[in-house]
């Protein structure tokens, strides 16, 4: 897909994608989420996303939500590990107001202490609803272990106590330290010549000051291999088992994206779902899940059964493992994995917000976007003997695996 970055004087890049489309959609990622907290400001980055919303120098919070929706709009915003997203879709004629929006709420929001005060209110219900969901709660916990004593193990949502205890200083100093403007990314897939698209973003951005010191983040250390059960008041048993991986940056890991797709991927042919759902019956959910971060990445496999057939579920896990590992893919097996996952990435194309924030963050990983032809060429030179090593490699039996067994009684 053809796109132009156009970088402001304080670094901000600007990303454009056009599109013959009457609907338009941007986002802005800033590089920073909840790996940059300090210990006692667990959930932090994911506070600051919420209370954006809040008040700003010349917006309500009615003011602010109305913006955009008073036109059809949709606005909404998320926080990962490494990431905070603001994104939106719109029509046509409002991409002014939706980026001087954007720059509102990024820039001018002034966080005061009674809005603080009920957004608490609001995560701390968000907390104890994820806790009421164990097939989202053992995630979290599971990274908790995964990653024992760095902040990639802490819940994104923070705790009730941290939460509790932020304040105005935490997030001015979040602020001015993580939301470097080189590491910014205003995009913008939309019907609009670059001309028009970089007049109305200097306009909104350039003003910006740039602020582009340096920040260290630590790499995760990998931890010993761990067995867990932990007993709750719940119908079912819910189980993860996974490892650290491959990061962003390493070479195989296009092929482990593949592998993952082939093992318990998206689709009802997955290995593990023809396995465990449809031969025996076991899980109503099974599936597994490669997710690459800057400096590591985590492969995992989650299920939920009845208490009773938990064990038989691990079995079978670890015998389709092991059958991977002692009889090799063929080409034609890999063949057909891999026009499978290209077909699933050609059809993604369609989800159009999601394809811009995908574009967003390769731009800040990778410095440059791959159009969907050098996408599928990774794709297709994914070797078999390619294959067979990271299949040796990620299913070494040196997992950690967390269980959430169903309390007796």
């Amino acid at each position: 897909m053809e796109y132009n970055v156009h970088t402001l004087k304080n670094g901000i890049r600007i990303l454009h994608v056009p599109t013959a489309s009457a609907i338009s959609h941007a986002c802005i990622l800033i590089n920073a989420g909840s790996r940059d907290e300090e210990d006692a400001q667990m959930g932090l980055a994911h506070f600051i996303e919420h209370l954006i919303f809040k008040r700003t120098e010349k917006r309500n919070t009615t003011q602010i939500l109305n913006r955009l929706e008073s036109v059809g709009a949709d606005l909404n915003a998320y926080t990962t590990k490494e990431y905070t997203c603001i994104h939106a879709s719109f029509l046509h004629p409002y991409l002014d107001r939706t980026l001087e929006l954007f720059n509102d709420i990024v820039f001018h929001s002034t966080f005061p202490e009674d809005e603080m005060e009920k957004e608490k209110g609001v995560v701390l219900d968000e907390i104890a609803s994820y806790q009421d969901q164990p097939e989202e709660a053992i995630n979290d916990d599971f990274e908790d272990i995964l990653f024992k004593g760095h902040s990639f193990g802490r819940n994104i949502l923070g705790t009730p106590e941290t939460v509790t205890n932020l304040s105005r200083k935490d997030i001015k100093s979040f602020i001015k330290t993580n939301y470097r403007t080189d590491q910014i990314i205003v995009a913008v897939l939309g019907n609009y010549s670059l001309n028009k698209l970089t007049k109305i973003a200097e306009k909104y951005f350039a003003d910006v000051q740039e602020n582009s010191s340096a920040t260290t983040r630590l790499a995760p250390q990998v931890n010993p291999s761990t067995h867990h059960v932990v007993d709750k008041q719940i119908a079912q048993s819910h189980c993860m088992l996974g490892t650290q991986t491959y990061s962003l940056h390493h070479p195989y890991k296009t092929g482990l994206l593949l592998l993952n797709n082939l093992f318990g991927g998206n689709g009802m042919s997955s290995i593990l779902n023809l396995q465990l759902r449809e031969k025996y019956g076991i899980a109503y959910t099974i599936e597994s899940a490669y997710s690459p971060l800057s400096d590591t990445g985590i492969f995992a496999i989650y299920f939920g059964t009845d208490s009773e057939k938990a064990d038989k579920a691990m079995r079978l896990i670890q015998k389709e493992m092991n059958k991977l590992k002692q009889k090799p893919l063929t080409a034609v097996q890999l063949h057909k994995a891999q026009n499978k996952f290209i077909g699933q990435i050609a059809l993604g194309e369609e989800n159009r917000i999601g394809l811009i924030i995908a574009m967003a963050k390769s731009l800040l990983d990778y410095n440059q976007i791959d159009s969907l032809e050098t996408v599928f060429r990774k794709i297709r030179q994914v070797s078999v003997a390619d294959m067979n090593a990271i299949i040796n490699d990620v299913f070494d039996g040196q997992w950690t695996s967390l269980l959430f067994n169903p309390t007796e009684g």
